[in-house]
């Protein structure tokens, strides 16, 4: 039985990133009825950002060469580092526990917002290892930075989550599904390219409805 372990990072109830991570998730669940599915809004329910007592934690798994998420627990010492180790732990047992992890987000400031920034952290440990997943990222931008527009090179988003999932997750299988232009709604000097939105709007959603057929069930 696979899981769907689902993300929403928008800081707007009625967002482009939160329609789209959605339309996944629903044609996932349809397709795969008795899939485990976990959903966190990272947005309403933040995590909290990490501290001293958790870099603690970071340091004495790296010393002691762990690799297994499994061990994680045995760095806890002291009881700061429990506290911190309270937050952490479910937030990497629902990570652990996915086969898909299926992330809704904007784009903020030409990259992610803090609070799915303060999530990876709190779920991040040295060597972690989570060949074998498949990432999705359902975002939305209120400008176009798709290949070969002049804003392509400000896109700190999409780069470093493929970047990190690779490089730290080891994670090969990352798909972004992007909205662009939806500012064109709302920005007068934008709206001679309301068409273009809506077009890769409705691209967007087909392409996650797509996808989480292909998903489902693996």
């Amino acid at each position: 039985m696979s899981h769907l372990l689902h993300l929403d990072a928008s800081a707007r109830r009625e967002s482009f990133s939160r329609a789209l991570s959605a339309m996944f998730a629903q044609t996932w669940r349809a397709a795969d009825p008795e899939g485990g599915y976990t959903y966190r809004d990272l947005a309403a329910d933040p995590v909290p950002h990490i501290d001293e007592a958790w870099t603690d934690l970071c340091y004495y798994v790296l010393a002691e060469g762990i690799t297994d998420i499994g061990r994680y627990h045995e760095a806890v010492r002291t009881p700061a580092q429990a506290k911190a180790w309270a937050i952490t732990e479910p937030l990497i047992a629902e990570l652990e526990a996915a086969d898909v992890v299926l992330i809704g987000t904007p784009m903020y400031n030409f990259s992610v917002p803090s609070v799915l920034k303060a999530w990876i952290d709190q779920v991040t440990f040295p060597k972690m290892s989570l060949k074998g997943r498949s990432f999705v990222v359902a975002g939305a931008r209120g400008g176009a930075y798709g290949p070969g527009t002049p804003r392509e090179p400000f896109d700190y988003e999409e780069r470093y989550l493929r970047d990190f999932f690779l490089g730290h997750f080891n994670v090969e299988d990352v798909t972004f599904v992007h909205a662009e232009l939806t500012n064109a709604l709302i920005d007068p000097g934008l709206a001679g390219l309301r068409d273009k939105h809506e077009q890769s709007y409705d691209d967007a959603l087909g392409l996650a409805a797509e996808l989480a057929g292909k998903l489902a069930g693996r």
